[in-house]
């Protein structure tokens, strides 16, 4: 296995790691400042870092180069750009940047809709802070990582997956309201697994299909204002105008009232009725959000038929990953039936 000193020729000076997450309901609703209910992963991104003569220079070990990161060059579609906007960002907000040596060490699949990219942010970050002695809270850093994925790299996203990275606690979800900020960690009762399996179709997902959603709901907000658009009821959406905003209203609306329900189910221990809430959110994700696809339809219904209670898409949609609410006795069975059903998916975390 690849080693900081034997890239760079002297050992690291800090390690940090970042999970992965994946989201079991709360699917589009950070983007109307609404709640969230992530959990991270045991997978995730780890950055080793120490001093450099002059520079910054990065090496991934999946992709074998060594890079040298500019922060005066802005973006280049690369995933470099995930190492240095959160750095300029940084910078912007009064961190000093030194001259230094990174390694990036992952076990996250990318583009598969389990924030490897918020995890690359927010682990650089990490680094950065750990070795400059910069003192940051973990919601400052999430806050820094996802400036870098709006400003940066184009991509409005909403705070739950560098939140979730950046806080998120193994064994529990994050309960999260994203207007503001407020959290707390709610335990995955024993005997029970959060499973993810990737449907084997990579994430589609284009800039302009997401910023489209989030136009949608931005129309709305204006059409409906002055009330915030969390706080309408389900209903509103047959007000609107526009048959397709209407539509993605109803989807982000229905699946915050969801998000509310499942977060106090899992605090009760009611299994059955997170599980369902689960499959109602795949639903509307369908049909009103339009982010499924045909290989996510099949392994979630292969899911669903094999015993979990709850299945549905996770993250942005178009490819990547399901998530399953399995009982932890029946994981390997489940598992089997349903890679039998379904030959290209593969698991990310059982």
């Amino acid at each position: 296995m690849t080693s900081h000193e034997d890239v760079f020729g002297q050992e690291a000076a800090v390690t940090c790691f970042a999970p992965g997450r994946v989201n079991l309901i709360g699917e589009y609703t950070d983007l109307i400042g609404g709640n969230v209910l992530p959990m991270p992963l045991t997978k995730g991104i780890t950055v080793t870092a120490g001093p450099a003569v002059s520079g910054i220079h990065a090496f991934s070990t999946a992709e074998e180069t060594k890079i040298e990161i500019n922060l005066h060059e802005g973006k280049k579609d690369h995933w470099a750009d995930y190492v240095a906007g959160p750095l300029v960002i940084a910078e912007k907000a009064g961190a000093t940047i030194p001259s230094m040596n990174l390694m990036i060490e992952s076990d996250l699949p990318a583009g598969a809709g389990v924030s490897s990219s918020a995890a690359l942010e927010v682990a650089t970050l990490k680094a950065l802070f750990a070795l400059t002695g910069q003192g940051r809270s973990d919601t400052d850093i999430a806050l820094l990582a996802q400036k870098s994925e709006n400003e940066f790299c184009g991509v409005k996203c909403g705070i739950m997956d560098q939140m979730a990275v950046s806080v998120g606690d193994q064994g529990h979800a994050l309960a999260l309201n994203c207007e503001t900020l407020e959290w707390d960690q709610v335990a995955l009762p024993t005997g029970w697994s959060i499973v993810v399996i990737h449907c084997g179709e990579a994430r589609q997902l284009t800039d302009g299909a997401y910023n489209e959603r989030r136009a949608a709901l931005d129309a709305a907000a204006e059409e409906l204002r002055p009330q915030p658009l969390k706080l309408q009821s389900v209903d509103v959406a047959e007000k609107l105008s526009d048959p397709l905003v209407a539509r993605r209203v109803r989807h982000v609306l229905s699946e915050q009232a969801r998000t509310l329900r499942a977060t106090e189910a899992l605090r009760s221990g009611d299994m059955k009725l997170l599980g369902e809430l689960m499959n109602e959110s795949h639903e509307s994700l369908r049909a009103d959000f339009e982010v499924s696809t045909g290989s996510l339809d099949r392994l979630v219904g292969a899911a669903r038929d094999a015993g979990a209670l709850g299945a549905r898409l996770t993250g942005a949609g178009f490819g990547g990953c399901i998530v399953a609410l399995v009982a932890e006795n029946d994981r390997e069975t489940w598992w089997h039936a349903v890679s039998n059903e379904c030959p290209a998916a593969w698991a990310v975390e059982l």
